[in-house]
Parts: structure tokens; sequence; C-alpha cells
């Protein structure tokens, strides 16, 4: 018997973010399936390779999550040059590193209206299409960091949780239906994230507890598992073919501490968290 390639299950895919990443990672997980993949980034030439390497069967697109009535229109007419994607995968993002008070709120607003709100913009527009032909998966890419907030990254922190809600709301609202809604949450991956973090000045830009939280989180980005390794979670969470919350990443974050935070206090929890970073 032939061993299940997702593309068994979809035959295209939408994919935001994927010219870097976890989201490139996934890409390259779905061309070796069999799937058709439609990728987005802000510039072409960050999709120039996946081009070369995959030739028609990679199609990028270009998209700016800022916009977000831009972006609706871009996934629409790639929507109809596939014939409706049957897997929408959500993965764009960034990072802010910076204290919430003492930062401009303009940051934390432009952040969330990207993560969140244009995210789900885009989700809107895919599940519509999928419920109408009444087959498809929406993937969500949201984040540990729903359930263990990254100290200084609080736009993040509420963009992640955010769409965890989002997922949650909508796996009881498809049920009945022939469609997938996958909550990914992610832990630390090798994907240089910490490197395109926008870190604003602030008057307390330099302030030590700053600077230590900083250096855990680089640190714990850098030891993280290979973005590779995500796109086998999320293969296997796809050719299981039903809706759920896909945790994945180290084993402590993604296993051992969901157990810590389910069992134990929220106070054990923020000690836990405050140690790590030394902010405590």
């Amino acid at each position: 018997m032939a061993a299940a390639r997702v593309s068994d299950l979809h035959r295209t895919a939408f994919i935001t973010g994927a010219s870097t990443g976890l989201g490139r990672a996934f890409a390259e997980m779905l061309l070796s399936e069999g799937v058709r993949v439609w990728g987005t980034a802000r510039d072409s030439a960050r999709l120039d390779a996946l081009v070369a390497q995959h030739g028609e069967r990679f199609t990028p697109v270009i998209l700016d999550l800022r916009d977000g009535p831009q972006a609706e229109a871009r996934f629409r007419a790639a929507d109809r040059s596939a014939g409706g994607f049957d897997l929408v995968i959500n993965n764009a993002g960034y990072g802010v590193f910076a204290e919430f008070a003492a930062t401009d709120f303009t940051v934390w607003a432009e952040q969330l209206q990207v993560m969140l709100i244009n995210t789900a913009r885009l989700a809107h527009a895919a599940l519509g299409g999928m419920l109408e032909r009444n087959r498809g998966a929406l993937v969500n890419i949201s984040s540990l960091a729903a359930e263990f907030p990254l100290p200084f990254q609080s736009a993040y922190n509420i963009a992640k949780a955010g769409l965890s809600a989002l997922n949650e709301s909508l796996m009881m609202e498809v049920s009945g239906a022939k469609v997938v809604i996958l909550d990914v949450r992610p832990g630390d991956y090798r994907t240089d994230f910490e490197g395109s973090v926008r870190r604003p000045q602030s008057a307390s830009a330099q302030s030590p507890r700053l600077a230590r939280a900083w250096t855990a989180f680089v640190a714990m980005m850098e030891s993280g598992p290979a973005p590779a390794q995500a796109a086998v979670e999320l293969r296997r969470a796809l050719l299981r073919n039903r809706s759920g919350t896909v945790r994945i990443g180290r084993f402590f974050q993604a296993v051992i501490a969901p157990l810590i935070a389910r069992f134990g206090s929220l106070a054990l929890k923020r000690r836990i968290q405050a140690a790590y970073f030394k902010i405590s």
C-alpha cells in the first residue's frame, strides 16, 4: 500500500510568509508531497529560490498584511486562479520587543492590525470558500506564547492568543462540515525570528531587565529545533484530517510546560517564566 501523502487530501495550498522560517519549511514540505503551492512575501525577490527550484508548481504572490483590503483582494485573485484552495496556512507575522508603556502605542496597534485583524480577514475569506465547497483545511499559526506570554512582546502575545481563540470558535462553527481547522502553536525554532524582531528605542531601551530578557529570548530561539521539524509535525496533523490544537516544538515546551500550566497554579507558571527570562 502506498504511503499517505498530503496531496491525497489537498491539491492546492496558500501560505503567507513563505519566503523564510516556518513558512518556507511548510512550502517545501507541501511541494515535496505533490501539492501545488501559492506562497506570499512582501518582496517577490524573496520567493525567487522557490520558483527556481519548483517551477510552475510554486506560484509567488506579493502580499503585504499591513494593507488588509489589498491582502484580501490578492488572496481572492489567487484563490480563483487555483480553483479554490484546499489548504490555507496563515503563517506571516513579526515580533516587536519593547516595554509596553514606554513605546508609542501606534507600534502595538500596527502589530495587532497585521497579525490579528488582517490575518483573521484572510481566514474569513478562505473559510467562506471552503464551506461553500464543503472541503478544505484552514491552518492558523498561533504560538505557545498564547499560553506562555513572552515578556516585552505584549502585542505578539495578544495576537497569538486571539488567533487561538478564533480557531476554537471556528472549530465549533464548522462542526459537521468537511472542513478542518488547525490551531498550530509552535514553540521556538531556529528561524532567525529574533534577527527580524523590531526593537523600538525608548527611554528604557537599555534597561538591565530588558537586556536580560532579550539575551534569554535569543538563546531560546537559537537552541530550538530546525524549521523542517515543524513541517514534519504539520504534515502529521494534516494527514489526521481532523480539527484540533497542535503544540509543536521541543519536548519541554510542547508537552511538559502545558502540563505544568494545566495542573499547576498560575502563580507557579509566572514564577517559572520570570526566572527563565531573569526578570524576577
